[in-house]
């Protein structure tokens, strides 16, 4: 059935913003002080506060063991299963013995169960992490520092003893920074981490991975590096050592990849009829090991094994507060980016299952982990996208899941861990490597960016250079600021557009862009697309004129020149016939001196009888003007720009579009009276339209509006402030009712 096309017509007043408050009620709002209710106390506020920084007492007793426990064991398992291979080869990657993945890959674990709020993401080892710590290992507790004698022996104890108090402390600092900024509510910061930023970051990071795991790859020994261009000279370094290399090693590690790629094809294939993912790191160990202890790869062919796993738990130890200088920048580098990947990952499941993750408890639980860590000697740790997407996928519910895998590695380090001593550091490097495929896919968002946002795309390449070039911590510190310098140019490089009114509609658009948007005549609209503020607010003004066709600032010059001629001109004629004192006191109310091309070519002679002539012309208009009424003084006033000679502007009112006004600060105060004081200078009426509630707010208490600018110059739209103009211009008073057809 065709709908009937129907003619509306729609009454309503013209609303000014006095009008509009007065229609509307307004009142100033209340502001309510936040730190007023932080020392109330109470039970119900006691009990609020011990359910938002403990959340397993919330959803804990709510657990259905019958829906959720198989799930939770299943993907607890799973997890397990691929926590061990990594925690193994992510220590590595930190530059630290293979047991302390273990240690990192439970405790952390565990604390998050009891204070995280995302059901899914899997807390332990994660490579980008990792090879952080590991930037930091190599930086202060370099190879060269160790080595014995002159036969450049490697003190391997006393390396790893040094190491292992350093990465404690830093896991202590990076909890305290991220424990500390949960507290006061400071998890937005990840906001300027954005999402280009952050997959080039990873991205990058995945690169200085695999880097980092050539030498295992090749059996290669080689030089510690650290700082701007360190990833550079290891290539190069290992390109000139190639030769050196140890055939066993590399020949294990190319197998090991290739059952490592060949299972996880599998997975994919056959994903829908397994109940969980064939575990191919886990079977590439144990194949790994025993091959390597039947065959002995390290006696036989050099391979170069992991050594001595200690079993059972390590004693607490206290960080050493005298690193804390060393490590303060790392740590917060490391903090930020902890936190940017576990949120970024835990909202992307809380909006696909339909829960909340908040971002500041998280942060106070992601610091926890590392504080509690750190005591118990593990590293900085994080979320792992491989193992989340594995604890989702096979069944995770609750952060049961992630308890029951802690447990699992907790049976490996304190009875299974001695298992592994022969298993080739060769392996864990093609673990490594293979699980960064995901990280390095994501090179592909060049295309995609290069056909979605080109300035996405320039974060995204500048991020990945300077991570690569710099290292982490000075990539990412470069990423930040040029993201952070690129928001500031961009409001600085708004579109400003002078708008018209699409016909019979009260709808205001860009004439440039709408073809069929009519400027009213005599009337122009002017819009910003960002907010204007002291970056751009001179900028802001510049265009305003440039777009309006008029020269103001040339029109401003040359009126106050023709005015300062004027009245010298007025007191040498003054001088000439010794006027009285009272006839110059009231020459800018009574006295009318016509400035004309043939004043001028008067006032360019210079003989006796132009001089009497200009003389007895004078005394006449003085004569004159004291005959003539108010209305025609007013008539005539010589400082109009038609008596003085200049072209007019072809519009009488200028309406400054506010619509995309988020705040106002002082110079945007400052710049918005100019413009109403040189406009009204050219003799152009302006007004102001379409200003949010916090804006009028901020007006008011920056003492904007005055006598000469009331509340009355502000209206609730431009289509009100348009009709205003054209009704002041052509009648005076307003009509109270306007009617405007749809």
């Amino acid at each position: 059935m065709e709908l009937r096309r129907r003619d509306y017509h729609v009454e309503r007043p013209l609303l000014n913003q006095e009008q509009l408050e007065e229609l509307g009620s307004r009142s100033p709002a209340q502001v309510t002080l936040q730190w007023r209710t932080w020392f109330r106390c109470s039970r119900a506020r006691a009990q609020a506060l011990l359910l938002q920084y403990l959340p397993v007492l919330a959803w804990l007793p709510q657990y259905s063991v019958r829906d959720w426990l198989l799930g939770d064991l299943l993907s607890g398992l799973s997890v397990a299963i691929m926590q061990l291979p990594q925690g193994l080869a992510y220590a590595l990657l930190a530059g630290l013995p293979p047991v302390f993945g273990l240690y990192s890959s439970f405790y952390p674990v565990f604390v998050y169960f009891l204070f995280g709020t995302s059901r899914h993401i899997s807390v332990g080892t994660f490579a980008v992490m990792s090879v952080m710590v590991g930037s930091v290992m190599e930086s202060l507790a370099p190879d060269d520092a160790f080595l014995l004698g002159l036969n450049s022996t490697l003190d391997v104890a006393a390396r790893d003893a040094t190491r292992v108090q350093l990465a404690s402390t830093l896991s202590v600092l990076v909890g305290l920074f991220q424990v500390g900024l949960g507290m006061v509510h400071f998890g937005f910061v990840v906001t300027y981490l954005s999402e280009p930023l952050v997959r080039a970051y990873t991205t990058a990071a995945s690169v200085h991975v695999f880097v980092s795991q050539l030498k295992y790859v090749f059996g290669l020994h080689l030089s510690s590096r650290s700082g701007p261009l360190s990833l550079i000279y290891t290539v190069l370094e290992v390109c000139w050592k190639l030769p050196q290399m140890v055939v066993g090693t590399m020949v294990t590690a190319i197998v090991a990849g290739v059952v490592l790629v060949l299972v996880k094809l599998l997975n994919e294939k056959l994903r829908r009829h397994l109940p969980m993912p064939l575990p191919g790191e886990l079977l590439t160990l144990i194949g790994a090991t025993g091959i390597s202890y039947g065959v002995g790869l390290k006696q036989a062919f050099g391979v170069d094994i992991v050594g001595k796993i200690p079993t059972g738990l390590v004693p607490p130890m206290a960080p050493r507060p005298q690193l804390f200088a060393k490590l303060l920048g790392n740590a917060f580098a490391i903090a930020v980016v902890g936190f940017a990947i576990a949120i970024s990952l835990g909202k992307i499941f809380a909006l696909r299952h339909g829960y909340r993750v908040y971002s500041n408890q998280e942060l106070v639980a992601l610091g926890l982990s590392n504080l509690l860590g750190g005591i118990f000697q593990c590293f900085p740790v994080s979320c792992s996208m491989s193992r989340s997407l594995v604890q989702e996928s096979t069944g995770g519910n609750t952060q049961v899941a992630g308890a029951i895998s802690s447990l699992f590695i907790l049976i490996i380090i304190v009875k299974l861990g001695e298992l592994f001593q022969d298993l080739p550091k060769a392996v864990l490097a093609a673990v490594v490597i293979v699980n960064l495929k995901g990280m390095v896919m994501q090179c592909t968002d060049v295309v995609s960016l290069w056909k979605a946002n080109r300035m996405d795309l320039l974060i995204w390449v500048v991020t990945f250079v300077a991570t690569i070039l710099l290292n982490l911590d000075l990539g990412l510190a470069v990423a930040v600021v040029f993201s952070l310098m690129l928001v500031v140019v961009r409001t600085q490089m708004p579109h400003y557009s002078v708008l018209g009114q699409v016909p019979d509609t009260d709808i205001y658009r860009d004439v440039a862009e709408y073809s069929g948007a009519r400027e009213v005549p005599g009337v122009k609209v002017f819009r910003s697309s960002v907010t204007v503020y002291f970056a751009n607010a001179e900028l802001y003004s510049d265009s305003l004129k440039q777009r309006c066709g008029v020269d103001v600032d040339y029109l401003l010059s040359q009126k106050k020149k023709l005015l300062r001629k004027q009245e010298l001109k007025l007191k040498q004629l003054q001088k000439e016939n010794k006027l009285p004192k009272q006839a110059a006191a009231s020459k800018g109310t009574s006295v009318s001196i016509n400035v004309n091309p043939t004043v001028m070519d008067i006032e360019s002679n210079n003989d006796v009888e132009g001089s009497k002539a200009r003389e007895a012309s004078a005394g006449t208009e003085l004569e004159d003007t004291g005959a003539w009424a108010p209305e025609d003084a007013k008539a005539s006033d010589i400082s109009s720009l038609k008596a003085l000679g200049l072209p007019q502007p072809d519009f009488h009112t200028l309406i400054l579009d506010l619509s995309s006004f988020s705040f106002v600060d002082t110079v945007c105060l400052k710049s918005l009276k100019n413009i109403f004081r040189d406009f009204r200078e050219i003799e152009v009426e302006v007004y102001m339209a379409a200003c949010h509630a916090p804006v009028i707010t901020q007006l008011e208490d920056g003492h904007f509006f005055d006598a000469s600018i009331t509340k009355q110059h502000l209206f609730a739209s431009v289509h009100d402030a348009v009709l205003f103009a054209l009704q002041h211009r052509r009648s005076g008073p307003v009509d109270p009712v306007l009617v405007t057809k749809l």
